[in-house]
Formats: C-alpha cells, structure tokens, sequence
C-alpha cells in the first residue's frame, strides 16, 4: 500500500493581462522524510529580465534544498540554514546576470520560500509575496511586507488616507526590499518555526493574488476549508478573475494542506 504523501499541495501560475510571465513557482515533497517546500518569486525588469530574475531565484533555491531534503535523515539546522543561503546564491546569480549583460542593466525578483518540515513551518521572505495561514476560520499574513503598503496603510488608520484611496495609491507596491544583485535592506527569515495543525490551510502568491482583499481570500477559504489543496487553488483563482481587472498582474497561488496529524 502507498504511503499518504505528507502534503496536499496545489500550485496555478496565471499570466493575467500582462504581455509576459514573470512570476515562478516550485514545489516538491520528500515524503520519506515528512518534508517539503514551495517557492515563489515574482520577477521584475520586463520581458526576458523579470522572467529570468524570477527562474534565477527559483534554480537558487532548488540547489539549496533538493540535496539537504534528498536524504533518509534530515539535519534540521542544516536545512534552516539553507534558506538564507538560498536568497545569497540568488542574489549572486543575479547579480553575475545584470554585469553580463552590461551596464544600466538591472532585473530583480522577490523570494518567498517555505520550509515544511513535519508540522513545523520554516520560511524566508524577500519582496512583497504574501504567505498566508488560515486557521478557525481567520486568515492572517505571517510575512512581512516589504513594500510601502503597509506604511500607505498606515495612514488609513490615522485618518488620512480612506482604503480605497490606499488601496490605488500609486507607490503601493514600491518594494523596499528584492534580490537584485546588490545590498538586500530586509530579509524576513525567523528562527522559530510556525507550528501547523492539521485543520490550517497555507497559501502562498505574488501580489497579483491581492487583487481580493484579506477578507475575500478568507472568505474563499471559509467556503472551501474541507476541499483538496487544487480545489481551493482553483476558487481563489476563479474569484480574483471574476474580478476582471483590465491590468490584472501576473498570479501565482500556492496551496498547502498537511495530511498526516
């Protein structure tokens, strides 16, 4: 009899309406060892910089992990230590690609990598990729945002911006931090693992997934808790395209339950 895979995972990558894919995403299980891991990076420089930014932040981040988790025993602390060293073999990749190409060339990439080890949740963040855990019935981001959403946000509570005039503002999705080849200003990357339960759903997107709202993309979940992991990746893309924004950019969603209690 097979063994139950340790997770239910689903991932959908959509171009939107934009002239090329620039967002990248990978995913992989080491069941033997209850592992595994999704990555998203979500390109920026145009087409055939952002496309190549992204793949180059996802082929980092393969060679980091695949061979740590490709074992029968597993060194934890290694595997932690891999995620940062995962964002500096990115950032040097990019980096020997913007020199290559000459100078004033310039593409970088968001980096968004979760660790699933067990029940226990590891991850690094780069950018403005959200990573997003529901959990009785609440969805909470458990990333930081490095971008200038959160201080334009900010400002809603102070009074002086409504949402909506938050939610258009035009350097919204500024980043603050990337890979991109020179000095990362924030890396998002706790010591502490988050600690799954069995019911929690995770879910991972490049900021085209924010096209909903929070309380949209909870209220999705809410709707299809009990549903395989492509079920409820399917409905979170289904509403953000009944959105039809005539913009809508490039959307990655990944989506993970656990399968084992």
């Amino acid at each position: 009899m097979l063994a139950t895979p340790a997770y239910d995972i689903a991932l959908i990558l959509n171009q939107g309406q934009r002239d090329s894919q620039e967002d990248a995403v990978a995913a992989r299980t080491f069941d033997a060892v209850d592992a595994g891991y999704i990555a998203v990076a979500d390109g920026m420089g145009g087409h055939e910089a952002g496309e190549v930014a992204s793949e180059l932040v996802i082929n980092a981040w393969r060679d980091a992990l695949d061979d740590e988790l490709d074992v029968e025993t597993l060194s934890e602390r290694s595997l932690v230590d891999a995620l940062p060293l995962a964002a500096m073999q990115a950032n040097a990749s990019i980096a020997s690609h913007n020199e290559e190409q000459g100078l004033g060339f310039n593409m970088g990439s968001t980096l968004l990598g979760v660790l699933l080890l067990g029940h226990r949740v590891y991850w690094i963040s780069i950018g403005d990729s959200p990573f997003y855990l529901f959990r009785d019935g609440a969805l909470s981001q458990m990333n930081e945002d490095h971008s200038m959403a959160p201080a334009i946000d900010a400002q809603v509570a102070q009074g002086t911006l409504t949402e909506e005039q938050a939610r258009a503002h035009p350097d919204r999705n500024q980043l603050t931090s990337v890979v991109m080849g020179g000095a990362i200003p924030k890396v998002d990357c706790p010591e502490e693992p988050l600690n799954l339960s069995a019911a929690d759903i995770v879910v991972l997107g490049s900021d085209g997934l924010q096209t909903l709202t929070d309380s949209e993309i909870q209220d999705v979940l809410a709707e299809h808790q009990n549903a395989l992991a492509q079920e409820i990746a399917d409905a979170l893309l289904q509403a953000v395209l009944a959105k039809a924004k005539p913009d809508q950019d490039n959307l990655t969603i990944a989506v993970a339950k656990p399968n084992k209690s």
